[in-house]
């Protein structure tokens, strides 16, 4: 079952009332409430208890304001996080002191958002305050709501507002993910030439569906086949052997290997299968970059076990097939891998049990909040070093996760980081990070993949 929950962020430039607003919706004191501009420092995230469905607040006030670089920067990054991040935006703004520049600025980025943005004419105590709401309506979203977060005005026709659209999309996911377990995964069986997918498929089914012969790539086209496991309809789609382009000696091989491919960029999970007697070949790797490539989750299949040194004992040779798997496919690090036979029939039942893990822990995708104390405590211990070429750091100012919907069935989520400048971004700090979350967070058989965005819509360092 999904736990999908609506992402609410609040929006304003510093001092209009964001914190007080984000303890109201809270019902618990969290984020410091003073009149100083910015003293709202680090990121918060929290659960609002108040909407009918579970939706999480995220303040965003502050961001930039440790970079010392002006109100531009910091709220063009607030819009960007609010705008990559939530399926609802509240643009808070002070109705005492009219439209300021800050606000245009704000509301030119937010009119651009994907997500409904409810405009809140917070500190709306008064009458007088109510004669200046007509000003707001040039900032394009809509006359706006007069509030007092500080004392709980018209707190209940903001949670109607609120209600009235996150209510309907969370409805809407949970239709689309029970849907989709229903109707189970689109498995795409992929190996070089003989490595024994449809010896596989055929023990997996229990007859001859698919021809097995001793001939390297009997196999030409992708076939899909309705296959059920515990009460989900899957199809198993068994793709044509995929061997080098330079060694494919007619037309119709080129056209196996690209419906192969094909296969791979619509399947839900990719079952790779590997001739673990042979061992791990080039060709094996280049089939498992294509999978990385399309950022599918994976499941590795060792095949062939029972020819894999079979007189060594047991415990020695699962640890000596574990580490020939993560020597040689060291780039899928994320993915599970089995050991099994399919002409013998052995550990084949280990497969959907992996499939069916993959698929159970991918659903509670990692939260806003989550992901951010991951990425400090990467930071404490092992903090990034100096760019040789820039002579700075990379800071990461803010991380949240979004779902592509290619990606429903078992959701891959990206994780927007934001930083000072994404050419800071080394790749061993972005492995280390990849790394870290992948040990810290249940992202079983899935990969972590990262969008990097500068908080300057230039990307240009600050000297």
């Amino acid at each position: 079952m999904s736990h999908y929950q609506p992402t609410v962020a609040i929006v304003g430039r510093p001092n209009v009332g964001k914190s007080a607003l984000f303890n109201r919706l809270a019902s618990r004191q969290i984020a410091i409430v003073h009149d100083q501009p910015g003293v709202t420092r680090d990121r918060v995230n929290a659960p609002c208890p108040l909407t009918q469905v579970p939706s999480e607040l995220i303040d965003t006030g502050g961001i930039g304001t440790l970079l010392d670089d002006g109100f531009s920067a910091a709220v063009l990054t607030e819009a960007q996080i609010a705008m990559a991040s939530a399926d609802l935006i509240l643009f808070v703004v002070d109705s005492r002191e009219g439209v300021t520049s800050i606000d245009e600025e704000l509301a030119f980025q937010l009119r651009k958002a994907k997500a409904p943005v409810q405009l809140l004419l917070n500190k709306a105590d008064t009458e007088v305050q109510d004669l200046m709401i007509g000003d707001f309506a040039k900032l394009g979203l809509g006359e706006g709501l007069p509030v007092s977060a500080a004392h709980g005005k018209n707190m209940d026709l903001l949670l109607d507002q609120m209600d009235k659209v996150l209510t309907p999309l969370a409805e809407e996911i949970e239709e689309q993910v029970t849907e989709i377990e229903k109707e189970g995964l689109k498995i795409a069986v992929v190996g070089k030439p003989n490595a024994g997918k449809s010896s596989l498929i055929n023990a997996i089914l229990k007859d001859e569906r698919s021809i097995v012969s001793e001939v390297a790539g009997t196999t030409r086209d992708a076939v899909d086949i309705p296959y059920e496991f515990e009460g989900e309809r899957h199809t198993l789609i068994d793709t044509a052997g995929l061997r080098p382009r330079s060694r494919m000696d007619s037309s119709v091989e080129v056209f196996s290997a690209m419906r192969s491919e094909r296969s791979v960029r619509r399947a839900d999970l990719c079952l790779l299968v590997v001739d673990l007697a042979a061992g791990i070949s080039a060709q094996d790797r280049k089939i498992a970059r294509l999978i990385q490539k399309e950022k599918k989750p994976c499941l590795i299949v060792a095949n062939k076990y029972d020819l894999f040194h079979p007189d060594s004992d047991r415990t020695a040779r699962l640890e000596e097939a574990g580490e020939h798997v993560r020597n040689e496919l060291f780039f899928l690090s994320y993915a599970p891998f089995v050991c099994v036979s399919a002409l013998k029939n052995q550990a084949l039942s280990r497969i959907f049990g992996e499939v069916k893990k993959i698929r159970d822990l991918s659903q509670e995708v990692t939260s806003t909040g989550q992901l951010n104390r991951l990425l400090s405590d990467a930071v404490i211990k092992n903090p990034p070093s100096e760019h040789k070429k820039y002579n700075k750091r990379i800071k990461i100012l803010y991380g949240t996760a979004a779902v592509n919907d290619r990606y429903r069935a078992i959701p891959v989520p990206t994780y927007i980081l934001f930083v000072n400048d994404k050419r800071l971004m080394q790749d061993s700090y972005e492995q280390y990070l990849s790394n870290y979350i992948h040990s810290q967070h249940r992202s079983y058989g899935v990969p972590v993949i990262f969008s990097i965005r500068s908080r300057s819509s230039k990307g240009k360092l600050s000297h």
